[in-house]
């Protein structure tokens, strides 16, 4: 192991310090350092979405980001999405309207939707699709999880 570096970052609310090598992704670093295990692994390299964090308001792969580059940063992960035990409205969307199987790429659509959502409340079909497009699902078709973000839209709308 080479020289770590030492990061404080917030990382869904909570401030954190870590170590990390600076050739470790934020996925490695998340999973393997951090012991936040629902950011998925598929493919990394960045094709298929299921490490989708938002940090600093921006949605990315965590497999393609340095641990290094998040010093300072705010971090959300599939961890943080739901609030003092209360599922987040995506979350419970997808549940009814079954959105997910499998579970390998259900948290990178979670925080994929809730990035969008985050910068636009209220989209249409068209929109969700185009923000979805970064994210592989190889068990369901992909209009349950349009579906199912149409849905907490419209319930995120109405609270």
């Amino acid at each position: 192991m080479g020289n770590k570096s030492h990061i404080t970052a917030t990382i869904n609310g909570e401030a954190r310090d870590f170590l990390c090598e600076p050739r470790q992704s934020l996925l490695e670093v998340l999973r393997d350092v951090l012991y936040l295990t629902g950011t998925k692994e598929g493919c990394n390299d960045g094709n298929c979405g299921a490490c989708s964090v938002i940090v600093d308001g921006v949605l990315l792969d965590a497999c393609c980001m340095l641990a290094v580059e998040t010093e300072g940063s705010s971090i959300e992960t599939i961890e943080g999405l739901a609030k003092e035990g209360e599922l987040h409205p995506l979350q419970s969307a997808f549940l009814e309207e079954t959105g997910m199987q499998c579970g390998i790429c259900t948290p990178g659509f979670l925080m994929s939707a809730k990035a969008l959502l985050d910068k636009n409340p209220s989209p249409n079909e068209q929109q969700v699709r185009h923000w979805l497009a970064g994210n592989l699902c190889r068990c369901t078709g992909y209009d349950k999880l349009v579906r199912s973000v149409m849905k907490a839209a419209d319930t995120l709308a109405e609270a």
